[in-house]
């Protein structure tokens, strides 16, 4: 017996690679594009964090100790506070400091930053401050009031220099005029960040109630700075008390956790297409081993042991996982670029920053890569080292179609344990309701991928009768040919399956909080008229515009809803505060007690007084932000509705647990007199509220396509995202029939003997492509709009009480589907069709 050793296999495994370029090159393809979005992901967030820590790395420079507000929405420290720490023994220079959003309007317009914060702040001048100060790069301070500095990166966005006008919008101050004294530089100047910086006397009276500052720096005297922050702690146990090391550590703590949830978010979608891409390598390995039989046979008939054909088998895996990982690597970086560039683009007004790449970016992409290929592998080789020499040598030798016995009745078992799971989910709300409607989902998408090949013979004879009747015999080949190997069919429809059932889950998503939208504000709101203030810009409706609505002629009422934030039990809800003439602008159903607001009342939601076991006329103990305590009383008890929220509580409430810094209207209401000319109203409602350039006067049908705006916004971004799973996909339906064309080589060589045209041979790809592909679309579908009713039902707490299948873009992915079947057999429909007869049939 001759004995093949490991080297000669291997070459063998190698030659087999190269003499079949194309099929390695799709192959490669797959494992590209699913590690470069791991690859593109990690270099993306590396890229940021790396940013904003040389940015955070300037903060709270040369500052010993510093001295703030322990918890979020507090006031801050009083002057009293302020006095008291300026004469605790080692303290020199104390610099107090107050900031809070604004809007930067040039020519009575916004400037935009694209989501980026504009902050006002108070200048200190180098000889008060403690702090490194900013570099003034142009002009000078500001020295009394309306007048302002600007960093230079804002100046540049907002086309302004030294010397021009604009305005500032405050939310509790209106709009300001103001005047550029100067222009400083901060460290990353880049991104859509505005600093505005005012004289410290205005800013101390514009952006704080004058008894409270954010925090104090400090440069201690006579002791190191860690002696002083425990001394100040020691003396001021309710405040927070750090050391510029401590602030800058915590900054970056914070954005890092921020990042985070942003990449975890990207590698998600990166596992989701390496998921698709598994099921391609594995299909594309399968199809190698059902065609080299005779040559894997011969190989064992020669010498060859089991392990040696297995090990030939994981070692093509493994190239073309090293092939696919290093130019996924590469193929991230250029993705990273990309999307960063994309941002940029689209102005999201984050900061940019030399591109970095870690060596665990590069250990992950490889590991990855190469981990997804060989396991995909695995099942494919394992079947061919079990190959009994002599029977796979016969002329008619095939592979033994695997039973599907089993496989189907552990499928079908999974699926009613699945659907069990999803209607016991849906049953009730929260997370653990979506946790168990998200094990239900693991337990079908397995389900759908046993017993697939059982599925596909049914569903294929369905969809096979459009194309039987209007192409004939070829139309009942192509259904032939797509039914004939089911574990095929299904393998290369699972990866469609799986894209489009994640597109089918967010397209309901979508479709549900639209109509949840549309269903409040149509029957939520009496309003005429709403007033509504910039997105991503922190400000809300500025009070004096609400002001001077009221004001107008023809106006009936006017009503606001600003947001309110408390805890209870340590359990953070979020409700309103509404104030005015609600009951004229609101529509709401009352269930128990009154609908008025005394002054240290509140009214909560169906939902929330049940959970807690609450009445009208309890009083309860609510938590601020700031971790001070206030007593409330249930005042009544109202149907849940997204209007209010959780709760809805007084104004004189509301001004107890809201600070000044952080009081916004969301929105502004108004209802007209009646008989008034709305229209005529809604010109004087313009010009009214002109000087708050940045307030929309809308009637309810704008105020609906401006949310909707939002949600399609989001949608757009997680549609892109899959785009990477769909065409994995698409690549996947491309390398199976490429692959089952050389298979049926001489079936195909037979046919174009007996007189089949070669276009007729096209056609025939092109059709069975089309099944396959719409079997795929068809399952994703059913299963994405089954799971999204699922999940939905969970949030009907968060005020999704509305679910709508939203059927054109069914249809629109159904008959992209076929649309995309007919694109990926265009290259194996030509390879099929230039297939030469004599020669096909002499192999």
């Amino acid at each position: 017996m001759i004995d093949i050793k490991p080297c000669p296999l291997r070459r063998v495994a190698l030659r087999n690679l190269a003499a079949h370029r194309v099929r390695l090159a799709l192959t490669v393809l797959s494992v590209v594009l699913g590690t470069a979005f791991v690859a593109g992901s990690f270099v993306f967030t590396d890229t940021l964090k790396g940013t904003f820590d040389a940015i955070f790395a300037n903060e709270a420079q040369g500052v010993d100790v510093r001295v703030g507000a322990r918890h979020e929405q507090a006031l801050g420290l009083d002057l009293g506070q302020v006095a008291k720490i300026t004469a605790t023994p080692g303290v020199g220079r104390v610099a107090p400091a107050v900031s809070g959003p604004a809007v930067l309007l040039r020519n009575g317009r916004a400037v935009q930053t694209g989501g980026a914060p504009t902050v006002a702040e108070s200048y200190l001048p180098p000889e008060r401050a403690v702090s490194v100060s900013r570099r003034l790069v142009a002009g000078g301070p500001p020295t009394g009031p309306g007048e302002i500095i600007l960093n230079r990166g804002g100046a540049r966005r907002a086309g302004l220099d030294v010397g021009d006008r604009a305005q500032v919008l405050l939310p509790a101050r209106g709009t300001i005029d103001v005047v550029v004294r100067g222009l400083y530089d901060i460290p990353s100047d880049t991104g859509g960040f505005i600093g505005v910086q005012f004289a410290e006397n205005e800013a101390r009276s514009l952006l704080s109630d004058r008894e409270h500052v954010d925090h104090v720096d400090i440069a201690a005297t006579g002791v190191s700075a860690g002696a002083l922050r425990d001394r100040l702690a020691e003396a001021f146990p309710d405040l927070k008390v750090q050391t510029g090391p401590e602030v800058r550590a915590e900054l970056q703590s914070k954005m890092e956790e921020q990042l985070s949830f942003v990449n975890y978010f990207l590698l998600a979608f990166g596992a989701i297409a390496l998921l698709v891409g598994t099921f391609i390598i594995y299909n594309t390995f399968s199809m190698i081993i059902a065609q080299r039989l005779r040559e894997l046979a011969l190989l064992r008939a020669v010498g060859a042991s089991r392990g040696q054909i297995g090990r030939s088998v994981v070692l093509e895996a493994l190239v073309v996982g090293l092939l696919g990982s290093v130019a996924g690597l590469a193929a991230g970086l250029g993705l990273a670029y990309g999307r960063a560039a994309l941002l940029n683009v689209v102005d999201t007004g984050l900061p940019t920053g030399s591109m970095r790449v870690l060596p665990r970016t590069v250990a992950v992409s490889m590991l990855v890569g190469l981990a997804v290929t060989v396991l995909s592998a695995y099942a494919p080789a394992r079947r061919a080292a079990k190959i009994p020499p002599v029977e796979a040598m016969r002329e008619d030798a095939a592979p033994q179609a695997e039973a599907l016995r089993t496989r189907t009745l552990s499928g079908a078992a999974l699926a009613g344990l699945g659907a069990v799971l999803v209607a016991l989910g849906a049953r009730h709300t929260g997370g653990n309701a979506a946790l168990t409607v998200g094990v239900g989902a693991v337990g079908l998408i397995l389900a759908v991928l046993l017993a697939a090949p059982a599925l596909s013979r049914p569903v294929l004879a369905i969809l096979g009768v459009a194309v039987t009747r209007p192409f004939g015999p070829i139309g009942r080949m192509a259904r032939t040919n797509a039914a004939r190997n089911p574990r095929r069919t299904a393998a290369t429809a699972f990866a469609l399956t799986l894209g489009l059932m994640l597109v089918s889950v967010i397209a309901m998503f979508g479709a549900s909080a639209r109509e949840t939208l549309n269903v409040v504000v149509d029957k939520g709101i009496k309003a005429d008229y709403l007033l509504s203030g910039p997105q991503n810009q922190f400000v809300g409706v500025p009070q004096d515009a609400v002001d001077a609505a009221r004001a107008v002629p023809g106006v009936r009422g006017v009503a606001t809803l600003r947001a309110v934030a408390v805890k209870v039990d340590d359990e953070r809800i979020a409700g309103t505060s509404p104030f005015g003439a609600i009951g004229e602008t609101v529509n709401y159903t009352l269930d128990e007690g009154r609908n008025t607001l005394g002054p240290g009342e509140m009214m909560v939601s169906r939902t929330e007084a049940d959970k807690r076991g609450w009445h009208a006329g309890d009083t309860v103990e609510l938590t601020g932000l700031d971790m001070r305590t206030f007593t409330a009383t249930v005042s009544g008890i109202y149907s849940d509705t997204l209007m209010f929220g959780s709760l809805a509580v007084s104004d004189a409430l509301y001004q107890r647990i809201v600070s000044d810094a952080y009081r916004i209207n969301l929105v502004a209401m108004i209802q007209a007199e009646p008989g008034a000319d709305l229209a005529a109203l809604r010109t004087a409602l313009g010009d009214a509220v002109a000087k708050d350039v940045v307030v929309q006067v809308q009637d309810r049908e704008d105020f609906k396509g401006e949310q909707g705006r939002q949600i399609q916004t989001m949608l757009t971004i997680l549609y892109g995202l899959l785009a990477l799973a769909v065409v994995i996909a698409i690549l996947g339906i491309v390398n199976t029939l490429a692959l089952s064309v050389v298979e049926r080589r001489r079936e195909i060589g037979m046919l174009r003997a007996v007189g089949t045209q070669r276009v007729q041979v096209r056609r025939i790809i092109y059709l069975e492509s089309t099944l396959i592909a719409l079997f795929g679309a068809a399952v994703g579908v059913a299963l994405g709009l089954g799971l999204g009713a699922g999940f939905l039902r969970t949030l009907r707490d968060r005020g999704l009480e509305q679910i709508a299948v939203p059927w054109v873009q069914v249809v629109a992915m159904l008959l992209g589907s076929a649309v995309v079947g007919v694109v990926a057999a265009l290259w194996p429909g030509v390879r099929a069709a230039r297939t030469p007869p004599l020669a096909a049939i002499a192999e």
